[in-house]
């Protein structure tokens, strides 16, 4: 259902496409009140793709006026479980549809391999909406054990209007990882797409609108995060942020949060993630085969990417040797040829900041084991970096592109340690023979997520979030994710025949 299609396919597809270009809200398609627009290029040309509607603070305002309308009234959350159940999978179901249309979007919009697009992203958003649908009638609320003279209820309740920011990695993706659990609480959302990739969003907001999502329920502002992000942080009626992006970013939101209304606010942000290899690892092709996948997938755009190798001193070279036998079906080019595993970077000025990594692996006089070569301004070759010690930047800052810089250990107290020298705890990756190091890693390595001899962030099921300045507030996916999207109620209701001061005592 999901298999690629030719890269003359996909060409056919892209030259058909039209472009959404303004704002989403209650329901329509808006200009901008300012009629400001700005330019969506693809970055593996240059091409303008589309002029789209640059919102300001009046759009967040009016698009926050709709969505609390739409909430207080209860048109959306007053609805069953059954009902909102079904019009979330018939939106599943819609992109379904729109699958192919939906994945070239994506690829000329961010860069991205229509490869990836096509087979990870829009089926992983069509299950994560599916998932968080089929778990609206499945919920249930709790009684407490108070005796007989009362019956006490805590019930869950929509937490209100969610403002949801997104990155520019994975736009669809994470769109579903916000909108999934907050539409099936029944809460009212204003999303603010990223200025690098808005077009997506805006098409699922049109597919949600015809599968029965009422008008003010589900808006999108489009624009940069002066402009839009941070008067949605800071709105007053606005009830919690859900964002995903760099940790600076995320920092801004819980300032904006502190600034305002004490708004709730849930981060997913950066990583810095470690493959630790220790010298008893059973398969070193299917490690060299994890690890490249975690590293070069999404070329390194990718906050759970793998960017640490920490190997084993005696397994280092063998390992490096069929990681670069790997390497070779990592081939890049234009992300529309299926063929192509490694795509354009999302625009310009990141294009600079991962190149500067390789500079800085020059002036450190390090070995480039693999690629480290860039072209046309906007491609960087996955790449492999040995001897890299903890203090140099490539061990210590997220580069958010395709480079892998490898350090090695002795001891499996080293290894712990290198891991966990870091600010950030996302995700780790373990390799090992033994159950017991496995277990002993697994605890002691700070991280939201671990894996054992793979890569991966487990599945819809299983929470995704992180440790330290990885994340603040809550967990995506699984009915942790569910629970970011709803307050606790306590209903406590006597039925003795006390009197007043009986029950006060």
């Amino acid at each position: 259902m999901h298999e690629p299609l030719t890269a003359a396919e996909y060409r056919a597809i892209a030259a058909d496409i039209q472009f959404p270009t303004n704002a989403f809200i209650d329901g329509a398609f808006r200009p901008a009140r300012s009629g400001k627009t700005f330019k969506s290029s693809n970055p593996a040309t240059g091409e303008t793709l589309a002029i789209v509607a640059a919102c300001d603070s009046t759009d967040v305002d009016y698009a926050v006026l709709k969505a609390r309308e739409a909430f207080d009234d209860g048109r959306w959350r007053l609805r069953s479980p059954s009902e909102r159940k079904g019009v979330l999978l018939q939106l599943a179901k819609l992109i379904e549809r729109n699958r192919h249309e939906l994945a070239v979007m994506e690829s000329l919009d961010s860069g991205k391999p229509i490869r990836e697009c096509q087979t990870v992203d829009v089926p992983d958003t069509i299950h994560t909406l599916r998932w968080h649908a089929e778990l609206v009638d499945k919920l249930y609320d709790n009684t407490a054990p108070v005796g007989s003279n009362a019956l006490t209820m805590i019930v869950r309740e929509p937490v209100g209007v969610v403002g949801c920011v997104l990155p520019w990695n994975f736009p669809l993706l994470m769109l579903a990882w916000k909108i999934g659990p907050a539409l099936a609480a029944g809460c009212s959302v204003v999303v603010k797409p990223a200025e690098d990739t808005t077009l997506t969003t805006l098409r699922i907001a049109e597919l949600a609108h015809e599968a029965g999502i009422p008008a003010g329920v589900f808006n999108v502002v489009t624009g940069s995060g002066k402009d839009v992000g941070e008067p949605l942080g800071m709105h007053m009626d606005v009830d919690m942020i859900a964002f995903t992006g760099s940790t600076p970013t995320g920092r801004r939101f819980l300032r904006y949060a502190a600034d305002s209304n004490l708004k709730r606010v849930v981060l997913e942000c950066g990583g810095k993630n470690p493959a630790v290899v220790l010298d008893d690892a059973e398969d070193l092709d299917l490690v060299a085969e994890q690890v490249v996948n975690g590293a070069f997938w999404n070329m390194g755009e990718n906050c759970s990417a793998t960017s640490r190798l920490i190997v084993h001193e005696r397994v280092k070279d063998e390992l490096l040797n069929r990681i670069g036998a790997y390497m070779r079906e990592w081939k890049t080019g234009d992300p529309l040829d299926p063929e192509n595993r490694i795509g354009a970077l999302v625009n310009k000025a990141h294009f600079e900041k991962v190149a500067s990594f390789l500079d800085d692996a020059k002036k450190e006089k390090l070995s480039v084991a693999h690629g480290g070569k860039t072209r046309d301004g906007i491609f960087v070759e996955p790449t492999v970096v040995e001897g890299v010690t903890p203090s140099s930047r490539l061990f210590k800052e997220e580069i958010f592109g395709p480079v892998l810089s490898v350090t090695t250990f002795n001891s499996i107290a080293e290894a712990i340690a290198l891991a966990n020298d870091t600010n950030y705890g996302l995700t780790a990756s373990i390799y090992t023979g033994s159950l017991k190091n496995a277990i002993k890693l697994s605890r002691e390595i700070r991280a939201g997520v671990v894996t054992v001899n793979c890569f991966g962030e487990g599945d819809a099921t299983t929470p995704f979030g992180g440790y330290k300045e990885s994340g603040f507030g809550g967990r995506d996916k699984s009915i942790f994710a569910h629970d970011n999207y709803c307050e606790l109620k306590t209903i406590w209701i006597d039925v003795s025949d006390r009197s007043v001061d009986e029950t006060i005592r």
